[in-house]
């Protein structure tokens, strides 16, 4: 099966006059399924629709946006696999210098706020043809948010980019649902009651029964108002009993209907049966190809959804916390479609999703009630209603395995440790750590601040510590070499100076040595990015500490790679600051060793005590010499 037609010429050869929509895009064109475009391009493909690709256009006129000529049905936009301002610039907002899903990986391929950008040039190119957006970009921005990079809140997406319809969350069943209709001739204008959709409309026309949050202008001006907005929105994020939601912006009322309901097994074996190439469109070779696709080639998605729900992560609001996940007999079916492609050399990458070890609901209740307001299933400890099983996952990677051509199946996605340890049969562990890792494996304890990872939506450290005993454990009685890579935040809303200087300590007493730090990046639409605006617990309203000075957020990445020489001042500062300097010295006990500024410092405050005790006692021996 060829590619989506990205030139007049692919059209011609497929005798298409008129695409029914052009899809334009900030990525460049990969079609693998773990790129969105791909699913969404194929599954409209599946249903008769043809669909043409503008992948990264010129974003100075409509020339490119028009090359495939105007769409009959709809033009359709996303900024891409990630949020543009995420894959423009650093979390100290400095601009990155590369972009895995450019050719060649470079960068400036497309503009910051690409949605907004796409959106407006489609309107401007042909304004009689409806625009629908859709991606992570937007379905993060749908209703009033604060923005990191313009420290401001914005309005809604829909308000920026002048769009029809905002998809949020995942697409299949929206966009299948709104071709149908608009292929029917139905008027864009009266498409308003799909699923996991949002619209703008008169005041007037709001639907009745809706849950409103307070208007743009409200959180705005009100920090508290904006958290309680956040509540709301993540209390009726829950496919089973979710309402719409509305949220006046100036003039108009957003409504955000109740979210889609999650594909079922058999949908997404659908969906990753369609013939994708699984890999960047010819175009890009002569560049050198798009960076992106090395690392999910050869990788296969299991499952969708993630009932972890961690606050700094955005799958809560985009994919949902319902897992639900593909049959064995589909993924086996994809492996087999790797093994005979020409590069495979024997190395399945991944056989993951969100988090590689859910294989179902995380309790019976969820099906029928919906996932718990405000709870979390895995913290601060484990819910009693949990139900931990690996047998199923473990049969389908054993099945992976014996494949002929297969030579090693690894799982490089989150692995939820918290959720594993939990499981009384050691089985999976065993042969994970036997048959399933290269020589490392990556978890994200996040911190060991108990306080902290209360705002996180994390479990307490004691979790991770029962996981890397036994992980150790199993790992030395195999007669095998691996370790735990665990990934760490610096600065979350909640972490003082002290906090980040328990996770060092902490660090350092378990001999832990992170190469990387992540440094906590405010992206739109989390819990944490409210707490970060806001200095407010959401769910409680209470405040929340948050490490906005570029000084102590260094000093709080900095301790956490306290054993590097260049962070030996800056830990040394920290820890004054701190009132710690029972932990600048030599031999256990201690974080970091004095360097000569330090020692300087200590010598020139000890002769000056010195001296001002020689003063004080020359005082007062003259002051008895004169009562002698």
């Amino acid at each position: 099966m060829a590619f989506m037609p990205v030139s007049k010429n692919d059209m011609q050869q497929r005798a298409i006059e008129q695409l029914d929509f052009v899809y334009v895009i900030g990525d460049a064109y990969v079609d693998h399924p773990s790129f969105g475009v791909a699913i969404i391009s194929r599954l409209l493909e599946y249903h008769g629709y043809t669909v043409g690709i503008v992948a990264q256009p010129d974003w100075r006129s409509t020339k490119d946006v028009l090359k495939l000529g105007k769409p009959r049905l709809a033009w359709l936009v996303t900024a891409g696999n990630i949020d543009s301002m995420v894959s423009h610039y650093t979390v100290a907002k400095r601009k990155r210098s590369d972009d895995a899903y450019s050719p060649a990986g470079k960068a400036g391929k497309r503009p910051d706020r690409a949605a907004n950008v796409y959106c407006r040039l489609c309107r401007q190119a042909a304004d009689d043809v409806p625009v629908l957006c859709g991606g992570l970009e937007v379905s993060l921005r749908r209703f009033a948010h604060y923005d990191y990079w313009k420290d401001c809140v914005l309005p809604s997406a829909l308000v920026d980019t002048g769009a029809d319809i905002l998809m949020y969350g995942m697409g299949e069943h929206q966009i299948v649902e709104i071709a149908n209709r608009l292929n029917a001739g139905e008027s864009i204008n009266t498409i308003r009651d799909v699923r996991g959709t949002c619209y703008l409309c008169e005041p007037v026309e709001t639907p009745f029964g809706a849950v409103q949050c307070p208007s743009y202008k409200e959180v705005s001006e009100n920090k508290e108002l904006y958290a309680k907005a956040c509540r709301i929105q993540y209390d009726q994020q829950d496919e089973v009993y979710g309402k719409t939601v509305i949220q006046r912006q100036g003039d108009k009322m957003l409504v955000q209907n109740p979210p889609a309901y999650s594909l079922t097994t058999q949908e997404l074996d659908l969906i990753y049966s369609l013939p994708y190439e699984r890999t960047y469109h010819p175009c890009y070779e002569s560049v050198g190809g798009v960076p992106s696709i090395e690392e999910v080639q050869f990788s296969i998605t299991h499952n969708r959804g993630c009932f972890g729900f961690c606050n700094f992560c955005s799958i809560a609001l985009h994919q949902g916390r319902l897992v639900t996940v593909r049959s064995e007999q589909s993924v086996l079916e994809e492996a087999d479609k790797l093994v005979q492609m020409p590069n495979f050399k024997g190395y399945i990458h991944d056989v993951g999703g969100p988090t590689a070890n859910f294989r179902g609901p995380s309790c019976e209740k969820q099906l029928k009630s919906g996932l718990c307001k405000g709870k979390k299933c895995l913290a601060p400890t484990p819910c009693k209603n949990l139900h931990v099983d690996h047998r199923e996952y473990l049969q389908m990677l054993r099945k992976l395995r014996a494949i002929k051509g297969v030579k090693k199946v690894f799982i490089r996605s989150g692995i939820r440790y918290d959720y594993l340890i939990e499981d009384k049969d050691d089985e999976f562990m065993q042969e994970l750590i036997e048959h399933h890792i290269s020589g490392q494996l990556k978890v994200a304890p996040e911190h060991c601040s108990a306080a902290v990872l209360d705002k996180m939506g994390k479990p307490h450290i004691e979790a991770y510590k029962r996981f890397q005993k036994k992980f150790y454990e199993i790992t030395k009685r195999k007669g095998k070499e691996q370790y735990l890579v665990p990934y760490l935040m610096s600065s979350h809303p909640g972490s003082k100076l002290s906090d980040a200087i328990e996770l060092a300590m902490f660090l350092k007493e378990n001999h832990i040595r992170p190469e990387q730090v992540q440094d906590f990046y405010p992206t739109p639409g989390t819990i944490s990015t409210c707490m970060f605006y806001t200095g407010l617990d959401p769910y409680t309203l209470e405040p929340v500490y948050v490490a906005k000075e570029p000084k102590e957020k260094a000093m709080q990445r900095a301790l956490l790679q306290y054993y590097k020489a260049e962070n030996q001042h800056r830990i040394i500062e920290a820890l004054e600051r701190a009132g710690r300097r029972d932990l600048i010295g030599h031999g256990k006990g201690k974080l970091v060793a004095p360097d000569r500024e330090y020692m300087k410092k200590q010598k020139e405050n000890s002769f000056a005590n010195k001296k001002g005790k020689g003063k004080k006692m020359t005082h007062k021996n003259n002051k008895n010499r004169r009562k002698r």
